[in-house]
């Protein structure tokens, strides 16, 4: 923060007094940096913002004592706070207009106090406070100088005797990084309002050392920044280097040859072992620190009497575990396929005990490698490709991870955290060099800012595919789970959402749910009790809600497996999220909401959604201008629809306008593909159908017919086969053109769309102007030939479709006849074991046999035995479309006897025990045609049928009644003409 105020924020002249920043757009960007790092420090760095200044910020305040609330002792002149030194002085001290602040903590409450004025009130204390540094840490540790770097203050503040040291170091890491942020800041807004200059200036100083702050120097004879070049221009720094130092050329040269060298040994010898001095120093390494830790263990906060800052991280590698990790490697090699990793033996033992004792469940899960998601397979960078330079930079960053102490391990990690992360060869390098075991390594240490380090930096690479492979191979989630006890909620967060990444395929989200880790999920839900409630005061509110939003997003990605959405539900994730799905956090709702999206696809969670209220909270986000959480929200509604009083809550909450009109944004496909998910579920209830026709939203789904993609196609084509179950809507599709894209999409290859674009054309097929047009589209013989389809749904779908067609075609024989093999094929199709499959074929069986020529051809390929060895079955609506059939078979020729000779007469009896009115009908209509066979009137009498006909005939249907008393009519018949034939 020193050096960039004095180098790169722009003052007035001082000729008066002190200078004043100017008012520019760079002074106030900085400015603003400034007051975010100054906010977030209370909750980020609590231990360190209770720590007392050596010298208090003074500046003159606009703020009146009025302002000041609970913790401060307010007089009409005078502000003390409550929180006070060891010494008993107050750690902010107001006398109009006078303030005096000691601590990150009361500065971080008086920008909260201070809102709309902050940014002046933040002014006014740089102003008045020019070198804040020398104020907070003392004059021995001010980094103004341009000479010092973080190393050296480091150094000299790890040998002062102060017991306060250790936050001391910590304090000056932050306000260092903080510098270099706003350094890097600074030169960005330059080369923005610079934009022609293509080339890098580096401004050479004389003398030998060059650091980054002589980038923009200042004369030597006035305080201001200099910006006229004074030497040549270098394309980067490698070859500013190169250039101006003999001794940095001559090292490059010689490691340009040792690496050469040893990458032509790598392509000799691919299956080497490493190098023997390599692990040894490795392991002397490791070695020697663990020798240190055990000499003197330092943990930050707790000691602070100690004289010399040690190497505090639990490094706990030793060559005890060898064989063990021999072992896993081992295990790893096998289950690659033979190709080992390349990585460097840091695993902590720790872990690698615990991993060796499950090494054979590692084993046994590589065989269901098959069923896991599909990831794309492991690569390595080339021994000889062109990398960039930060792909090396960052591989010696890892090495300093390995060895180094604690400040340098924080130090690496803050350095490695400033590269772009989200580029693939950053994230390669950390591996390719053995930085993640080490980095989960540092997850099982005592020390926050290393373990928050390290999983800022997983979480970042996590993203990639590889990488969420490789952390749950080494043994990186069961950790993950742990941190999610810990009570510092940076620690929480960064955990849920790195799972969150890594928990994108199967194996993954099986090791979450074995270790604990959806009930502890479910525990982050509970952090936002007040979510609902205006936001309070105090900073960590918002803290808390991003807890839950992280356990959310991470429960969201383990939800994808049957056996976690019941873990959830049993954890009692449900009320949690019902809770949360009431807060006004958008970025908490998705998450939330997609959770839900998930689950809801089981039965369970269906009925306990309804319970929690949860349709009206769905509803209500639709109206969001937030695209993705209107699509999550259509999502679940589509999910939970399926039942009917779900469809009548959203239709009762006023969720049935809002998809209507979304619907006319067709921009997001997946938004549009959850919208007409939602409307199709929804459509399945008459009562919602009229209103999305009191929507116009039936002429807006004909026009999404065309130009769309498949998983929008499937459910638009769905919701119309809904809405043109009423009359009123297939005349309306007809009427906007919708007959003859619903027939073009007959010739697809997508087996969901074919079973509901059947669907539709069939509903059409039932008004006689529509199957006009579909018949002069060749429909009908596009619906025939699904037929041969081998997807059992499609075939059941297009043989229900042909029902209305034939019911509806003007001369429906000759059109059936002109289908070569047509006649063949539906006949065959009754030897399925799909029952939806035979149903519907019956179905159209029986209004083809209304012509006589038809049902002669389906008797002589058949129909009769096929139909007679379906009798025995239990399935009501196969009874009822098997009844009708044969009823229509008995017309031709001794179709009649055929059914009783293949004993299809007594099993057609015992339909008439069914429960079900319409069964009853057809069964007694069958009846009565096969009674006009003595035989099967025989067989009737014999099995009781008599008595069931007889109830039958004061049934109120009257088809039913005529059937069962024609039918008895014909038995008693049958037994009064053997009678009379006995006596004559």
């Amino acid at each position: 923060m020193g050096v960039a105020l004095t180098r790169s924020a722009q003052w007035t002249a001082a000729r008066y007094g002190a200078g004043t920043l100017a008012v520019t757009p760079l002074n106030e960007a900085i400015v603003k940096e400034i007051i975010m790092f100054v906010e977030c420090f209370i909750y980020k760095h609590p231990q360190e913002a209770k720590y007392v200044f050596v010298e208090p910020l003074e500046w003159k305040t606009n703020l009146d004592p009025s302002a000041f609330k609970s913790g401060y002792v307010v007089s009409a002149t005078t502000v003390k706070s409550e929180e006070v030194d060891k010494n008993g002085q107050p750690l902010l001290f107001l006398s109009v207009p006078q303030i005096k602040i000691r601590s990150f903590g009361q500065l971080s409450h008086l920008l909260y106090i201070a809102r709309d004025t902050k940014l002046k009130e933040t002014q006014a204390c740089l102003e008045a406070n020019r070198n804040p540094i020398a104020k907070i840490l003392g004059l021995d540790y001010n980094v103004m100088k341009d000479d010092s770097s973080i190393l050296e203050i480091l150094d000299k503040i790890a040998k002062d005797d102060d017991p306060e040291s250790e936050i001391k170091i910590r304090i000056a890491i932050l306000l260092k990084q903080l510098d270099l942020h706003l350094l890097n800041y600074s030169l960005k807004h330059i080369s923005l309002c610079f934009s022609y200059q293509h080339d890098t200036y580096f401004f050479v100083n004389e003398g030998d050392d060059l650091n980054m702050m002589s980038l923009l120097g200042k004369t030597d004879d006035e305080e201001e920044i200099n910006y006229d070049r004074k030497g040549a221009i270098y394309k980067d720094l490698f070859t500013f280097l190169k250039e101006k130092s003999a001794k940095f050329s001559e090292n490059m040269s010689k490691q340009q040859t040792r690496l050469n060298e040893e990458q032509q040994k790598e392509k000799d010898q691919p299956h080497e072992a490493p190098k023997k001095e390599e692990a040894d120093s490795l392991r002397k390494a490791t070695t020697g620190s663990g020798k240190s830790l055990l000499k003197n263990q330092i943990n930050l906060g707790k000691n602070q009497m100690t004289k010399r800052l040690e190497p505090s991280l639990n490094w706990k590698t030793t060559v005890d575990f060898k064989d063990r990790k021999i072992l896993q490697r081992d295990t790893q090699e096998e289950k690659h396929g033979g190709k080992l990793e390349k990585s460097a033996p840091s695993v902590s033992p720790g872990r690698a005990l615990k991993n060796a004792d499950k090494i054979e469940e590692i084993v046994s899960e590589s065989s269901s490698e098959s069923e896991e998601d599909e990831e794309p397979p492991d690569h390595r960078q080339e021994a000889n490709a062109d990398l960039p330079s930060e792909y090396w930079q960052i591989q010696k960053l890892v090495k300093y991870l390995k060895g180094g102490n604690q400040t340098a391990t924080v130090i690496a990690l803050c350095s490695m955290k400033d590269f772009n992360l989200a580029q693939e060869t950053c994230q390669l390098a950390i591996r390719d060099v053995g930085g993640l075991e080490v980095l989960i390594n540092l997850l099982d240490t005592d020390e926050v800012k290393c373990k928050i380090g390290s999983l800022k930096i997983l979480k970042e690479i996590s993203h990639n595919p590889q990488i969420r492979r490789n952390i749950v191979d080494l043994g990186g989630l069961p950790i993950m789970v742990n941190i999610l006890d810990s009570p510092h909620k940076s620690l929480k967060c960064l955990a849920a959402e790195t799972i969150a990444n890594v928990a994108k395929f199967k194996r993954a989200r099986r090791a979450v749910r074995h270790h604990g880790g959806i009930t502890k999920l479910v525990a982050l839900l509970d952090c936002a009790q007040n979510a609902t409630e205006p936001v309070q005061s105090s900073l960590y509110d918002e803290r808390d809600v991003e807890v839950a939003r992280c356990g959310a997003q991470a429960l969201w990605s383990c939800s994808k497996s049957y056996t976690n959405k019941e873990a959830i539900r049993k954890a009692g994730g449900i009320p949690l999220l019902a809770r949360l799905l009431k807060t006004s956090h958008e970025n908490m709702l998705i998450p939330v909401v997609g959770t839900l999206q998930e689950c809801a696809s089981e039965e369970n969670y269906r009925a306990a959604i309804k319970a929690e209220r949860i349709i009206e909270n769905l509803v209500k986000n639709l109206n969001s201008e937030n695209e993705q959480l209107q699509e999550h929200c259509a999502m679940a509604i589509y999910q939970c629809a399926e039942d009917e009083e779900t469809r009548d809550l959203v239709r009762l909450h006023g969720g049935l306008k809002p998809l209507a009109s979304l619907l006319n944004n067709t921009d997001n496909k997946k938004r549009l593909a959850a919208v007409t998910g939602a409307i199709w579920k929804c459509s399945i209830s008459k009562e919602n159908v009229t209103k999305f026709r009191e929507y116009k939203a039936i002429e807006t789904l004909v026009g999404l017919l065309t130009d769309q993609p498949e998983e929008v196609l499937v459910n638009v084509v769905g919701a119309l086969g809904e809405c043109c179950q009423e009359y009123e809507n297939r005349v309306l599709v007809r009427k906007c053109g919708g007959i003859q894209p619903l027939v073009n999409l007959l010739v697809g290859i997508n087996q969901a769309l074919l079973v509901n674009v059947t669907k539709a054309v069939g509903a059409c097929a039932v008004e006689s102007e529509s199957m006009m047009i579909i018949d002069r589209l060749d429909g009908v013989r596009l619906l025939w030939s699904l037929l041969k389809n081998p997807h059992p749904d499609v075939k059941a779908s297009a043989a229900w479709a042909l029902c209305p067609c034939i019911q509806n075609a003007k001369d429906a024989g000759e059109m059936v006849r002109s289908f070569v093999g047509g006649l063949e094929l539906v006949v065959n199709l009754l030897k399925s074991d799909n029952k939806e499959v035979l149903a519907s074929v019956c179905a159209a069986i029986t209004n083809i046999a209304k012509d006589q020529e038809n049902l002669a051809v389906i008797t002589d390929h058949g129909v009769v035995p096929l139909l007679s060895k379906l009798a025995n079955t239990n399935n009501d609506k196969l009874r009822r479309h098997l009844a009708e059939a044969i009823s229509r078979c008995c017309m031709w020729g001794r179709n009649r006897v055929a059914f009783g000779e293949h004993k299809a007469v007594a099993p057609l009896v015992r339909y008439l025990k069914s429960n079900d009115t319409n069964v009853h009908r057809a069964t007694a209509q069958a009846l009565y045609q096969l009674s006009e066979d003595a035989n099967n009137c025989i067989t009737m009498h014999e099995n009781s049928a008599v008595k069931l006909l007889l109830d039958m005939v004061g049934s109120p249907d009257q088809d039913l009644q005529e059937a069962a008393a024609g039918c008895i009519s014909n038995i008693r018949r049958l037994a009064l003409a053997t009678e009379k034939a006995r006596y004559t």
